[in-house]
């Protein structure tokens, strides 16, 4: 969709809404002529620009949606990764003169700038600095603007690793997947190549370390790097030239111009003693000062000589963020801010820090906290609104690590149930996840019982919404998994397991799901849990074998093998059925027959015509591997009806890959083509990825017999490109097939005596 379009239905949302230009401006912290472009199609929001005026317009799910997908952009060639500008933004002039200078030296000559932002504690405004530095030469650097928060003192958690940040980085320069390396130093090397004439911003907030920021750093001369860290960065001063700023607390006038903003100039004015205190007391922090300023304009009749008194009598200190300055105390500028809170968003915030991950969706929000959604949005625009919270760039909310573990503190005190929280936070994951792989075609770990109560379940109606989501709960699904470590949850933790292996099929997260799985599988064996062994033995193997260790495969296949005796008949036949298709991948033939057989005897004796098509489709290959050809097309014909009587359209495909490598075998080629390209539509239709690169391999192979030796190459290229985006070992395969081809032979160019009879067109396939 186009601006015009988002812009038509932005301005009917506020005029539903009642609201004009300066009013929505007022509400939502964009400004009016911002709100003004966008109503008139001449820009589109940033992600969190968009969630703030959705927020002020107070819309419904459903209008959020249609605003969401008006917004959606096209082109990720030109990144724009950076958060929005802090509205309030105040201070600071001396160290914006001087980076602005050293911007300017940057688009004169080309310099290659490094600045790390520091200043000894949270709160301090480096970020709000670093993005608003940013944002004010963005117009300067054309090729876009890289942001990633890494994390280097949030707690609880790890700081990014480069890599993961690298991967991030070369997506949004529009490097596909299959094509990103998989270590850190290949990483490093293709951004840097991808970045040498690049005219661009790279903000790296929040470094641990330089070892941590090093590989992030882009080649080009042109570019803007601009770091934040809590540590001096001297290694990278004295290796890389790295300009240092040290970002120290605001001046008194700074924090009086801040304060002024947020309560008043007049209220100042009348009690210029008790603000110059005030700040004081706030130790000229600005996000201390912010969050005092936010609580006092809610109270417009509070003296500020009694709000002095509050801050000055309140214990303990927050030692994490104590300064020199001893009368500072920022947890008691929490506890006000916190106090303030309506009892409903208190609960919130509280159940709102038990979130594991460095980013909460809205609904993971709603679920932690157990209440419905529309509840959550308000309670975040309250807590947002006070400074207690912050939106990353992709709109989700973020507690900064110290207020996290202010609110930690603060669940213990009031003796909160942070265990059923995070209970609520895993069924969130499995349930949603559960809705998601019916509409991508995966089969559920299990039937879906109802959610434990305070889940929100999400809105998901198309296969596109279902992986968006997988996308954005991904971190939280890997936080939650690693983090969320009590003895109650084991059955949790096994469950958001084993449903997300949906998700690792999908994005072809492999190694991620050896490390997940055998934790399931732990957990598995203490519960002993037949059904659950079964199945994290089932997906372990999987992963190994898709990272090219299918002998490693054999472990939890013997393990697998335990346990069939204590399954239902029903569970017996799918997993004998999944043994031969493990089998099958060893090269061990006749065991894979021998498995499926078993399973074809079970599933006739319960009459689960399904099951009995599924494992027909696979003994009919077992057949065809095992060169007994009659006898694989003679199933494979009977199966298909069977098949298509059902609506089987998945296993209907590999029927037809069969018939084609039986007919290849058999020495009719275009029989082979025939029923591959079958297969190969179908596939394609269903979004099975991996399915189609299994057909292109056999497809390829039978082009080439015909000696359509390009066609051949494009297949197996194509293989590779899928099964390289799925992060499946056989991608190297396929890709060595292709380059093992013979290149054509360019003809010499003849100088014509006369005008050349055009060439024939070649005939249609």
């Amino acid at each position: 969709m186009d601006g015009s379009t988002f812009g038509e239905l932005l301005r009917a949302a506020r005029q539903r809404a009642l609201h004009t230009l300066e009013s929505l401006a007022e509400a939502s912290g964009v400004s009016v002529r911002a709100i003004s472009d966008m109503e008139r199609g001449r820009s589109l929001p940033r992600q969190a620009t968009l969630g703030e005026l959705m927020d002020a317009l107070e819309l419904g799910e459903d209008q959020r949606r249609l605003l969401l997908q008006a917004a959606a952009r096209r082109s990720h060639q030109v990144p724009q990764q950076l958060p929005p500008d802090l509205a309030a933004f105040r201070g600071r002039e001396e160290v914006l003169k001087a980076v602005l200078a050293s911007t300017d030296q940057v688009a004169a000559d080309g310099g290659h700038v490094v600045v790390s932002a520091i200043g000894g504690m949270a709160g301090v405004g480096k970020t709000a600095l670093a993005v608003h530095w940013a944002h004010q030469v963005a117009d300067r650097f054309p090729h876009g603007q890289l942001y990633v928060n890494l994390r280097g003192f949030e707690h609880p958690g790890t700081p990014v690793d480069p890599g993961e940040a690298l991967g991030g980085f070369l997506r949004a320069l529009g490097v596909p997947s299959s094509d990103i390396p998989p270590g850190t130093d290949e990483r490093s090397a293709l951004f840097r190549e991808r970045t040498a004439s690049a005219r661009l911003i790279v903000v790296l907030d929040n470094a641990r370390n330089a070892e941590q920021i090093r590989p992030l750093l882009p080649a080009s001369r042109g570019c803007l790097t601009i770091i934040t860290s809590r540590n001096q960065l001297s290694g990278l001063a004295a290796a890389e030239g790295a300009s240092l700023v040290s970002l120290d607390v605001w001046t008194e006038a700074e924090a009086l111009a801040a304060l002024a903003a947020r309560i008043g100039a007049e209220r100042c004015r009348r009690e210029p003693e008790g603000a110059a205190e005030l700040v004081a007391l706030c130790g000229y922090l600005p996000l201390a000062v912010a969050v005092v300023g936010v609580q006092l304009g809610a109270e417009p009749l509070m003296p500020l000589r009694l709000a002095v008194r509050e801050l000055r009598e309140a214990r303990p200190r927050l030692d994490a963020l104590a300064t020199e300055d001893q009368r500072v105390d920022v947890r008691v500028v929490f506890s006000r801010s916190y106090q303030a809170l309506t009892p409903g968003t208190a609960r919130f915030f509280r159940y709102l820090s038990v979130h594991p991950g460095p980013a909460v969706s809205a609904h993971a929000a709603a679920s932690l906290a157990g209440v419905d959604l529309a509840q959550a949005r308000r309670h975040l625009r309250e807590l947002t609104s006070a400074s207690l919270l912050s939106r990353d760039a992709h709109g989700r909310y973020v507690l900064h690590d110290l207020v996290r573990a202010y609110g930690t503190e603060l669940v213990e005190q009031e003796d909160d149930d942070g265990l059923a929280a995070e209970a609520r936070l895993l069924d969130y994951l499995r349930h949603n996840a559960c809705t998601v792989n019916r509409l991508i075609g995966q089969d559920p770990y299990q039937l879906p019982d109802d959610p434990v109560p305070g889940v929100v379940h999400v809105a998901i109606d198309s296969r596109e919404e279902g992986l968006a989501w997988y996308r954005q709960e991904e971190a939280t699904a890997t936080a939650a998994l690693r983090s969320l470590e009590s003895p109650e949850l084991v059955r949790h933790r096994i469950d958001v397991t084993l449903e997300w292996v949906s998700w690792t099929m999908v994005a072809g997260r492999w190694s991620e799901e050896i490390t997940a799985t055998r934790r399931a599988l732990d957990g598995s064996l203490a519960l002993d849990d037949p059904v659950a062994i079964v199945r994290s033995c089932h997906n372990l193997a999987r992963a190994l074998v898709e990272t090219g260790r299918p002998d490693d495969a054999d472990e939890p296949l013997d393990l697998m093998l335990g346990q069939l005796h204590r399954l239902t008949p029903q569970q017996q036949a799918r997993a004998e059925r999944n043994m031969g298709w493990f089998r099958s991948r060893q090269g061990r033939h006749e065991d894979a027959l021998r498995h499926t057989r078993r399973a074809l005897v079970i599933a006739r004796s319960l009459g689960h015509r399904e099951e009995i098509g599924r494992v027909l489709t696979h003994e009919s290959w077992c057949l065809a591997l095992l060169g007994r050809h009659d006898e694989a097309m003679a199933r494979s014909e009977e199966t298909l009806p069977v098949l298509r009587e059902l609506g089987d359209q998945r296993n209907e495909a590999a029927v037809w890959d069969t018939i084609g490598y039986v007919r290849q075998r058999m020495g009719d080629l275009h029989a082979a083509v025939a029923g591959y390209r079958k297969a190969l539509d179908i596939f394609v239709e269903l979004h099975d990825d991996y399915m189609q690169a299994e057909v292109l391999d056999n497809l390829a192979s039978a082009e080439l017999e015909l000696g359509a030796t390009e066609d051949a190459r494009a297949s197996w290229a194509r293989a590779a490109d899928l099964f390289g985006a799925l992060r499946v070992a056989r991608a190297a395969e396929m890709r060595a097939k292709a380059e093992a081809l013979p290149q054509p032979q360019a003809r010499p160019q003849l100088q014509p005596e006369s005008e050349p009879e055009p060439e024939p067109e070649p005939p249609e396939r």
